[in-house]
């Protein structure tokens, strides 16, 4: 059994735990997961099985998330989850105050991670050093934000508004709640998270564990096939006679291949038998003067 699950991940469990109970539920040892999400969050968590591991490094990176930010709250891990630091009623906050701050978190910004995350520093991961009481210091990184939008807004001593974000890889919601309290003067934490998109895959095609247990009792149950996480990356189509010597990890010259869909020099491609069988991923090498297909991730062994 090899393919993609498309995992809505409920509150209470963390991505680990979800990958332990994939393996019980199908009864496979080789099970990964894509895009770590937060105990509390919920929503998509892309889960691979089989040799198709092997592929969530070649997932898009482009994820999207419904969160809600309360203000007047500070916490030590920036969510509800952690201790609270900070209490002070923001009933003089309004809606128009946090959209004119907004834009400011739109684009290519640099983000400080949580301190309780699971970025390692030195070796260690930094839940693990806030734990121990230790302090250390976190590097900011580059993270893009697309898009926010919101799409709720209640008042009152804590009030709280909704946000659509749509972000690349890396982008913590929850330091955009922190950050975003602290720049209206009033503090603030993330509520509430729910993935909506991650690599390619939506919410509104994912299955609870619940819906998974019902469909292996009527043995309906099946996974997606790798190529559909990969549509966006080039295709390119080779001989029945040379597949398996591809997948055997021999390189193939280019005239043996078929026409390279836009390919993009930096992008990985996906190799396919004429066209109806995935093989795997490929990538060209040029020798000298020749160009050659060479395999990078063969998922169809001969």
């Amino acid at each position: 059994m090899q393919g993609f699950l498309n995992l809505n991940k409920p509150s209470g469990m963390t991505s680990h735990d979800c990958v332990a109970k994939v393996r019980k539920l199908l009864h496979l040892k080789r099970v990964g997961h894509g895009g770590t999400l937060d105990p509390a969050a919920t929503g998509v968590l892309p889960i691979a099985l089989g040799k198709v591991t092997r592929l969530l490094q070649f997932l898009r990176s482009e994820k999207a998330y419904h969160g809600t930010v309360r203000f007047g709250v500070v916490t030590a891990t920036d969510d509800l989850e952690g201790e609270i630091v900070k209490s002070t009623p923001a009933p003089q906050l309004t809606l128009a105050d946090i959209e004119a701050l907004l834009p400011g978190f739109i684009g290519k910004i640099q983000q400080l991670p949580p301190s309780y995350s699971a970025i390692q520093v030195q070796g260690k991961r930094l839940y693990d050093l806030a734990r121990q009481g230790k302090t250390v210091e976190v590097p900011t990184r580059n993270v893009e934000v697309f898009k926010i939008e919101i799409i709720g807004w209640r008042n009152g001593d804590f009030p709280e508004v909704d946000l659509a974000i749509a972000c690349g890889a890396g982008t913590y919601i929850r330091a955009i709640a922190r950050d975003l309290g602290a720049a209206l003067n009033t503090g603030g934490t993330l509520a509430a998270l729910t993935r909506t998109e991650s690599s390619g895959f939506s919410l509104k095609d994912s299955l609870t564990f619940e819906e998974i247990e019902m469909q292996l009792q009527e043995k309906r149950f099946s996974l997606l096939a790798p190529e559909v996480a990969l549509a966006h990356l080039p295709k390119i189509d080779i001989l029945a006679e040379d597949s398996k010597k591809w997948c055997q990890g021999q390189r193939l010259a280019l005239e043996r291949v078929g026409k390279i869909e836009e390919y993009q020099a930096d992008l990985p491609l996906r190799v396919y038998q004429q066209e109806d069988k995935f093989l795997g991923i490929g990538k060209l090498i040029q020798s000298e003067a020749d160009l050659f297909l060479a395999p990078q991730i063969v998922v169809n062994l001969y």
